[in-house]
């Protein structure tokens, strides 16, 4: 199907600096597309709009229909990061996909949801989690701190079982996203192996995480990144990691897919970063 811009939609591309061209949409989930193309997509983290006073202890996170429609109006925003890794919420995503969907909306945007790890609160409520969020109006779900090959299997289990319709690279015409994020020694050693399962729609190194898990070792976690990125690469598969303005140009010349921004920088960030993916 063709993809419609409103007039509205480019001229407030063009004031943000953004090339609006016409090009074929095989996707709801136009994230695929470019993907499909070779590029790089960009995203933010939702950000809380409870945040409470600086230096005091966080207030619970919020998250809005308005606060999503204001992100869906800005035309840098290919996708959405949810993180409810730390306080699992469904309400937000429904409120969130919401916001998103506004006719007001400057392009689709993905919206991406990470949930607990498996070991927080164990499978079975991972596996009610996925379904749930997809049954909010959610294009994918993000499951952190996957600990082993064993599992990965039962994490990507969860989207078949909730009749997901997932994009990979044995399914092009799928359209949900099944994301996994490799954050400790023992799971990034396991990652060729991952990334080979069928069903699975992005790889990500959790690279605060893992260098965490190594002491400090950035070089450490820079060799894993770069590990699971190879692996990815290989089998197809897009990989997701943050960036900031010093280095997101050099994470799209790397081959890094999704990269994903936050803070007051999030918007510079990713206008270096359209500009170094030819965007």
């Amino acid at each position: 199907m063709g993809m419609k811009v409103g007039r509205a939609a480019i001229l407030v591309a063009i004031a943000c600096g953004v090339t609006v061209q016409p090009s074929a949409q095989t996707h709801q989930n136009a994230v695929i597309d470019l993907w499909a193309q070779g590029k790089a997509a960009f995203g933010v983290y939702a950000p809380n709009e409870n945040p409470g006073p600086r230096g005091q202890t966080p207030l619970p996170a919020v998250y809005t229909r308005e606060g999503g429609e204001k992100l869906a109006m800005n035309p840098l925003y290919d996708f959405v990061f949810l993180n409810l890794e730390g306080s699992y919420d469904p309400a937000a995503v429904k409120a969130m996909a919401a916001g998103l969907r506004s006719s007001k909306a400057a392009g689709r945007k993905m919206l991406l949801v990470r949930i607990p790890p498996i070991e927080t609160d164990g499978a079975a409520a991972a596996k009610t989690r996925v379904k749930e969020i997809l049954d909010a109006g959610a294009d994918g779900v993000t499951i952190p701190h996957i600990r082993n090959l064993a599992e990965a299997r039962e994490a990507l289990a969860f989207f078949r079982d909730a009749g997901a319709n997932v994009w990979s690279p044995k399914n092009r015409r799928g359209e949900t996203l099944a994301m996994l994020m490799l954050e400790d020694p023992a799971a990034v050693a396991q990652a060729k192996e991952i990334a080979a399962l069928d069903g699975l729609s992005i790889l990500a190194c959790g690279i605060g995480s893992l260098r965490q898990a190594l002491g400090g070792d950035r070089a450490g976690a820079e060799a894993g990144t770069q590990k699971v990125l190879q692996e990815a690469k290989a089998a197809g598969l897009p990989d997701m990691l943050t960036a900031n303005t010093q280095d997101v140009a050099q994470r799209v010349k790397e081959g890094f897919l999704a990269l994903l921004m936050q803070g007051p920088t999030a918007d510079d960030a990713i206008r270096a970063g359209r500009a170094a993916a030819g965007r």
